[in-house]
């Protein structure tokens, strides 16, 4: 069997990474050229192509880990062994994170070894309906509507705004600020850090990576950005979105405003995991997304 070797992800791989996700229908937010480059680095995320088969790798706190195999159904199985076998080779222990259900069945169906397989909470995806967001109607989003609501009324100057290059220093700055709000009340979390310099690096050369954006500017000021991409036939997915958290609604408004310029086309929103984190799993869960995509890790364990 031939051992697949690895290479280090650039950014001249985006059209090779496109067809293989959006050849089949994934929902997993990270299965997208953007966010692996975005986090390249930190997880040293590194690729191989064989026999129409996509393998991806990464690494975090010295362990090696597989991301599920991408391609045809029918060579998933293929492509199970030969990762194994390269694991094997490398004197590794095979354990394979972030995978979708459809490829957690092929490994607890998988013949040739046996996988303990276990859900990942901490990294599900959260999915909203696009036309709830943009009208933020009903009961259960009433609290979300008087933020939109308020924030209108008191800054009824507040203008959205697509994102262009002409506006990107003015987003830059804006990260800036965000940036040095959020280091002092997590000075340890290395993953603000890596997260800005993503940024910094898409809006480098932001229409290379396909993206759509918006920002709402404030009296001469962008108070708040984010940008996305189609992740699927009927999903986009939103990778950053930052805001002035002092200036009440603006959260909301650019969450709004964002979907309704953008992507009224579009039946879901992924808005990706909480990792975890309590803060952020309250904000996520407040939007009440209509599912979940759950994700899953797992070991070889015979």
């Amino acid at each position: 069997m031939i051992i697949i070797e690895f290479r280090e992800l650039t950014k001249a791989d985006k059209p090779l990474l496109d067809r293989y996700f959006q050849s089949r229908y994934y929902e997993n937010s990270h299965f997208n050229f953007t966010n692996l480059f975005m986090w390249r680095e930190p997880f040293h995320i590194k690729w191989c192509e064989e026999d129409n088969v996509l393998y991806m790798t990464a690494e975090w706190d010295g362990q090696l880990m597989a991301l599920q195999p991408y391609g045809p159904e029918e060579k998933m199985v293929e492509a199970t062994a030969k990762f194994l076998a390269y694991f094997e080779a490398q004197g590794k222990p095979f354990v394979i994170t972030g995978i979708e259900k459809c490829y957690a069945a092929v490994l607890e169906q998988y013949e040739g070894a046996d996988f303990e397989v276990k859900a990942d909470r901490d990294n599900y995806d959260y999915v909203y309906l696009a036309e709830k967001l943009i009208t933020l109607s009903g009961r259960k989003l009433h609290s979300k509507k008087n933020h939109l609501n308020a924030f209108r009324k008191l800054y009824p100057q507040a203008e959205y705004q697509p994102m262009t290059p002409e506006i990107l220093p003015a987003c830059l700055e804006e990260l800036q600020r965000w940036y040095d709000l959020r280091i002092q009340d997590e000075p340890d979390d290395p993953f603000i850090g890596w997260e800005s310099q993503a940024i910094r690096e898409v809006f480098a050369d932001f229409d290379y990576f396909g993206l759509k954006g918006g920002a709402i500017r404030l009296d001469g000021r962008i108070i708040a950005f984010t940008f996305g991409e189609q992740l699927n036939t009927d999903t986009v997915v939103v990778h950053v979105e930052k805001a002035d958290p002092d200036i009440r609604g603006a959260y909301p408004a650019i969450n709004q405003g964002f979907i309704e310029h953008c992507w009224q086309g579009m039946t879901y929103v992924n808005r990706e995991e909480d990792m975890g984190h309590e803060g952020l799993r309250k904000a996520k869960e407040s939007y009440k997304p209509e599912k979940m995509i759950e994700k899953f890790n797992a070991k070889r364990i015979r």
